[in-house]
């Protein structure tokens, strides 16, 4: 009977174990990455919707590289340029890029490490290839 009952301790020890790290909040670094992906994403998602304004054709690119110093100046360019505010997932898109301008400059201002300061690269980025399906 021990066998089994040392057995059953072990796996509720793991389970704990794996319950723990899986709920570990996310670093400042790891939530900034997320959402700067996340709004790249949804931007490339809106400058290829068929049903979005001509306005969104206009928008300042965003493709956001948080490793890159000039990115506080780009969202500061894309959350403040005037056209667009009528279409809501314009909106939607300028309040994400607020909230993570707001998260580096404020809450992850000493996490965070620029590693260049290249401004052309977020102009004109040299994406990875697209993955298989």
């Amino acid at each position: 009977k021990f066998p089994t009952m040392k057995m059953l301790l072990s796996l509720i020890a793991l389970l704990s174990v794996a319950l723990l790290a899986s709920t570990a909040p996310p670093t400042c670094y790891s939530r900034v990455l997320s959402l700067s992906k996340e709004i790249t994403e949804s931007f490339k998602e809106l400058q290829t919707s068929k049903a979005v304004d001509s306005c969104v054709q206009m928008l300042p690119r965003l493709y956001l590289d948080i490793h890159n110093y000039c990115v506080l100046a780009k969202l500061r360019e894309f959350v403040a340029y005037p056209s667009c505010d009528r279409v809501l997932e314009v909106s939607d898109l300028k309040e994400k890029a607020r909230s993570l301008y707001t998260i580096m400059i404020s809450y992850c201002r000493r996490d965070l490490v620029f590693l260049t300061e290249d401004c052309n690269a977020l102009e004109s980025p040299v994406l990875p290839p697209p993955e298989p399906s």
